[in-house]
């Protein structure tokens, strides 16, 4: 795969979590006022797990099609995560360190959303990841458009 189709991919997929951001708008905004119920902590829970599912993808397009190498085993998404604070050949690193100790938090979320029930979350827990949601990723569109603009100067 070409570097432009890497980049146009990588580009998608920070529409696609720009649309989440978007269609979720009305639920974020009401739910760091107001305690959430049951349903909208679900419908939350979903957005956090989404969220990071497309961040994931992003970091995979890059693991494939740049680095060529995937993580494997139990803990690829961590390992995974952790390579893109890496600079390796043919690539600046993806995000800093800063960010990385966030995006661990999420990581941790989507492993706990695919594993339990819906009726286990709790506002307590979950807050902590939505109050800074919109601030995490506006700190990782701007570090990955400035890996994009390296890339592209690469190309």
């Amino acid at each position: 795969m070409s570097l432009e189709k890497v980049i146009s991919s990588i580009m998608f997929e920070i529409k696609q979590i720009d649309q989440l951001f978007e269609s979720y708008k009305t639920l974020l905004n009401h739910c760091k006022e107001n305690k959430p119920d049951l349903i909208e902590l679900t419908a939350l829970a979903s957005v956090l797990h989404s969220f990071y599912n497309g961040i994931e993808n992003i970091f995979l397009q890059i693991a494939k099609k740049i680095d060529c190498f995937v993580p494997q085993g139990k803990q690829w998404h961590r390992d995974l995560l952790l390579q893109m604070t890496k600079e390796l050949e043919g690539r600046q690193r993806v995000i800093s360190d800063e960010l990385k100790l966030k995006l661990v938090e999420y990581l941790g979320f989507r492993h706990f959303y695919r594993h339990s029930y819906s009726f286990f979350l709790r506002w307590d827990e979950l807050e902590k990841l939505v109050y800074p949601l919109t601030e995490v990723w506006i700190q990782l569109k701007s570090e990955l458009n400035i890996f994009l603009d390296r890339l592209s100067e690469d190309s």
